[in-house]
């Protein structure tokens, strides 16, 4: 019998996972509803496919629940199968029903080939996603906009990076923050490090357990909460700067943050900053001195 005091710690893993595949998909309580002024800010997340509000949610969850931030997701696309775009659609609105964030169609059936070759292949089509994009933004007077990075290696995620900046643009005179976030590809120069707690990431979870056609094909919700424990990792180093300590966070989100003011991107902040649970998330970046 082996001696690794670690083996017993792996298998607690594997065995979670295991235990995970047997969760419901939805079908639980809500959690309790956070009360949102009718002048509160907004934040729009420009999801590049349903399920995606769900996992780069962390930072919107809390601007929501702390500071009563109204967080409207945009569904840019859902999904490139037709046959399953309906479907895809009613996952979620339970998604974002269930954890309490509005959701704003772009076009029936969502926008078409949000990619990097249809912005150069098919200008007339391309012009007309930014287009609409743009009537969005000017809807909502956002004071924050998440939206994928450059290299987030997905066609759609990096498609929907470079319609947002086309659509800014077009808005040279808006002042917001615009919050990069990553799934696919690892982000080369994250600012902000932010930690979850444990119930924040099971809500995150519980909404996306409502993206059930997706996890049936892919559980990838059973890895969720790793990733956010290895971003931990990661962010000490590359938000903290290289031989930092790292903070006793146990799940974190890494994003970009920069402020969009006289038609350019400029930094937020001078190097990085980490977000602990318990500081008020709004203040440390929508604030003068953030």
């Amino acid at each position: 019998m082996s001696q690794n005091p670690y083996l017993e710690y792996a298998r607690s893993f594997r065995r979670l996972h295991t235990e995970g595949r047997s969760l419901p998909f939805g079908c639980m309580p809500k959690p309790e509803k956070t009360k949102i002024a009718e002048d509160a800010p907004v934040a729009l997340i420009l999801s590049p496919h349903p399920d995606d509000e769900c996992v780069i949610g962390g930072l919107a969850l809390r601007l929501m629940r702390e500071s009563g931030v109204r967080i409207v997701n945009v569904a840019v696309t859902l999904g490139s199968n037709r046959d399953r775009q309906a479907e895809r659609l009613d996952e979620l609105r339970g998604a974002c029903d269930w954890i309490g964030f509005e959701l704003q169609e772009t076009i029936p059936g969502g926008l078409e080939q949000v990619t990097p070759e249809s912005r150069k292949k098919d200008p007339d089509h391309w012009e007309k996603s930014v287009g609409r994009l743009v009537e969005i933004i000017d809807q909502w007077a956002p004071q924050a906009i998440f939206f994928p990075h450059v290299a987030d290696w997905n066609d759609t995620h990096i498609g929907v990076h470079l319609l947002t900046v086309d659509a800014l643009r077009q808005r040279p005179e808006l002042n917001t923050l615009l919050i990069e976030t990553e799934y696919w590809g690892q982000m080369p120069s994250p600012n902000l490090m932010v930690e979850n707690s444990p119930e924040e990431v099971g809500d995150l979870l519980g909404a996306l357990s409502h993206h059930e056609g997706e996890l049936k094909r892919n559980a990838f919700h059973l890895g969720l909460p790793a990733w956010m424990q290895d971003n931990v990792r990661l962010g000490a180093e590359v938000v903290g700067g290289q031989g930092g300590e790292a903070p006793d966070f146990a799940f974190a989100t890494l994003y970009r943050v920069s402020r969009w003011t006289n038609g350019q991107a400029i930094a937020a902040w001078e190097g990085g900053k980490m977000l602990p649970s318990g500081r008020d998330s709004q203040g440390a970046l929508f604030s003068p001195k953030a």
